[in-house]
């Protein structure tokens, strides 16, 4: 029973994933990396719990003046702004967190083109390797804000990884 509530929250939150993506798509041209403990979910099949949608973009539209532009857009689309310095959006209770893809280089060392398109509804969008993901999640453990937040939870994640990737 809990397995099946599991899945569907998932598929829920994957599916709030790709409405978000048609939705920027229909503005914006850009293929977005789903990223975080979702990103790892679907990649994996675990259960992770995740707590938002962490969404990779160009940082065009995170640290530029074509912020206001997204911003605003999202905005007549019903989302609300309710952290600006982590750009999280709310949105039918679930929460959006959009951030730079061109900082994955410079975080994990890794490259936005070797990371891999996927398609799911007719929408691109990228997705990690779990290598990339272990890269991802090492490089968390040296960030203070994370150490002290989600160390047990990012030590999991990479126990969880260095598992799967042994098979």
């Amino acid at each position: 029973m809990i397995e099946k509530l599991n899945e569907a929250c998932v598929k829920a939150r994957f599916d709030a994933f790709i409405k978000n993506i048609i939705e920027l798509q229909n503005e914006f041209s850009f293929v977005p990396l789903l990223y975080g403990s979702l990103g790892l979910e679907v990649l994996t099949g675990e259960w992770l719990n995740p707590k938002d949608i962490d969404i990779l973009i160009p940082d065009l539209y995170i640290n530029s003046e074509k912020w206001e532009v997204f911003k605003s857009y999202l905005e007549s689309l019903d989302y609300i702004l309710i952290d600006l310095h982590e750009h999280t959006f709310k949105k039918d209770n679930i929460l959006f967190s959009y951030a730079s893809i061109e900082n994955l280089e410079e975080f994990a060392g890794i490259k936005e083109s070797e990371i891999e398109e996927k398609t799911a509804s007719n929408i691109h969008y990228k997705l990690l390797n779990l290598k990339q993901y272990l890269a991802v999640y090492e490089a968390s453990l040296k960030d203070g804000y994370r150490q002290n937040k989600k160390e047990k939870d990012d030590l999991n994640k990479i126990e969880l990884i260095k598992k799967l990737i042994k098979k």
